[in-house]
């Protein structure tokens, strides 16, 4: 037994060092990101110095950041490269799940997480949202021209003076599906396409080949007034000094009535289906989840709003004065009946013309 004792040290080292090996390479987690690049990081680098984990990230074009994962994600259901699906919007997030690519997860951290920002079945959570607004140049828009609601857009003083981002990707899409949803049920059914989106074409609203940064931009360098994007664009140019204000439209036209307001877009986090790395996956979920990830986002140049009460309290010159009360699994499915309703509409005469030369996603 004595002469054997190397021998026996040995091989327990071994197995050791195996396991060690196994070990470490369980300690990497792969996330396909659909967030902006400078933000994304800065969340990755601390969720790796905390845990040790290596997470190998990977983002896409700012063309087609969200469509271009999901339908990598289709393509590799089955056989998943990703563990994890970070998003900036929830809508493509929703129809990822319906598809059977998302799986079920639940921790401390999901435990009373609100039930307007979960998926019922615990495949997808929501944190971290921006606001879905109307920019405009406060020195071209007369104080009586800004907007209040959305359907304030068909305003004949704001006539060719509008821009949205092409609605085939990025949240345009996910808020026109949000809005035939809504008016569905409150207005009457058919609104959107046949009120709405009539109206908007008849005042020359024009769909610029671009994303929602684009739209900002477009209304910096004078080449329109007012534009339909995202806060967080909003707040980057205010960052850089340019002169463009916004304001939270309502979807309802009814004053007094509490929840038809401002459309919220939460980012999206989910596990994927039989992905390589579910442990460590599974904590990254956990930190996404977290007040500390909630404060980084609030805290960016994209100042994006905490989903915690009491962490929203902290950040209230970012809050939204009245949410739209909005079904995101109806408004995911309506998206892509919204979407043909607006191609249609405008490639008519009367209406612009989306562009395939995007930009940006966001």
């Amino acid at each position: 037994m004595g002469r054997n004792y190397p021998a026996i040290v040995s091989c327990c080292l071994a197995a050791l060092l195996l396991s060690a090996c196994s070990d470490g390479e369980s300690q990497t987690v792969v996330v396909y990101v659909s967030a902006d690049d400078h933000i994304a990081r800065r969340v990755i680098a601390a969720f790796e110095a905390q845990t040790g984990i290596d997470v190998k990230d990977l983002g896409d074009s700012e063309a087609v950041k969200t469509t271009g994962h999901v339908q990598r994600l289709l393509n590799e259901k089955d056989n998943p490269r990703a563990d994890v699906f970070w998003s900036s919007e929830i809508f493509m997030t929703i129809t990822l799940a319906e598809e059977g690519v998302l799986a079920p997860y639940e921790s401390p951290a999901t435990a009373d997480w609100p039930a307007a920002f979960r998926d019922a079945g615990n495949r997808w959570y929501g944190f971290a949202a921006r606001a879905r607004v109307i920019a405009y140049a406060p020195d071209r828009v007369a104080p009586a021209e800004v907007p209040q609601t959305w359907q304030d857009l068909a305003d004949p003083r704001l006539k060719g003076r509008i821009v949205m981002a092409d609605p085939r990707f990025g949240t345009t899409g996910g808020h026109l599906g949000a809005m035939k949803a809504y008016w569905d049920q409150t207005e009457s059914l058919g609104f959107y396409e046949d009120v709405f989106l009539p109206s908007l074409a008849e005042n020359d609203v024009r769909i610029i080949p671009s994303g929602n940064a684009g739209v900002v931009r477009a209304i910096v360098a004078g080449e329109a007034d007012l534009g339909l994007t995202d806060t967080d664009d909003v707040w980057a140019a205010q960052a850089q000094g340019y002169k463009v204000d916004l304001v939270y439209p309502r979807h309802g036209i009814k004053e007094g009535i509490a929840g038809q307001g401002t459309l919220l877009i939460p980012n999206t986090v989910a596990l994927v289906a039989g992905g390589p790395n579910p442990e460590p996956a599974g904590r990254f979920v956990d930190f996404m989840l977290s007040e500390q990830v909630e404060r980084m986002l609030a805290e960016s140049v994209s100042h994006n709003i905490p989903l915690r009460p009491g962490l929203a309290a902290s950040f209230s010159e970012y809050a939204v004065p009245d949410p739209l009360a909005v079904d995101y699994q109806r408004a995911a499915s309506a998206r892509g009946n919204a979407l043909d309703f607006v191609m249609r509409q405008f490639a008519s005469p009367t209406g612009g013309k989306g562009g395939d030369d995007r930009d940006d996603e966001s």
